[in-house]
């Protein structure tokens, strides 16, 4: 990644706890971090690896100049401020979880953070943001773009549905 050229970096956002309160506030503070975001709309889907409450999940494209390792802290602070349990078991009800998708074309470990992230492809509640939000973009790594990825994904694996979701007056 170049020094002076921003760097794309696709982030998931979840909550199933206080969900339109938590996502509405990531969103204020990525913006407030990162400036302009560009927002897939919000989908609500079944929680995935455990037995909880729906989730609203989102995909949201920042353009920086700032490491990965900055960013990602910036993300813990963002949880973090909007009551992350970190002690609980991984696959558990969440105020928020913001995940590192892509950071560029990165493939492999930056930073400690293992790119892209697995489940970009492989995760309905990902996949299919990304798709509305960059359909023609490869997945980095892949020879596939991400309406290619979302059109062979098997739909019956996860339930995932678009929902109405507002943020500043402006429709995701």
């Amino acid at each position: 990644m170049s020094q002076n050229q921003a760097t794309p970096v696709a982030l998931s956002l979840g909550s199933n706890i206080n969900r339109y309160r938590n996502l509405t506030g990531a969103l204020d503070a990525l913006a407030e971090a990162f400036g302009e975001l560009w927002c897939s709309p919000v989908y609500e889907s079944e929680s995935v690896g455990f037995d909880g409450s729906n989730f609203l999940n989102s995909v949201v494209v920042i353009h920086t100049e700032r490491p990965l390792g900055d960013i990602n802290a910036v993300l813990k602070r963002i949880e973090d401020d909007h009551g992350r349990n970190r002690q609980g078991p991984k696959f558990s009800p969440r105020t928020l979880d913001i995940d590192v998708l892509t950071y560029g074309d990165a493939v492999g470990t930056v930073e400690g953070i293992e790119l892209p992230r697995e489940e970009t492809a492989k995760n309905a509640f990902v996949l299919k943001p990304m798709a509305d939000l960059l359909p023609d973009t490869r997945l980095p790594g892949s020879d596939f773009t991400y309406a290619q990825l979302w059109a062979a994904y098997p739909k019956d694996k996860q339930k995932l549905w678009r929902v109405d979701f507002r943020w500043h007056n402006r429709a995701l």
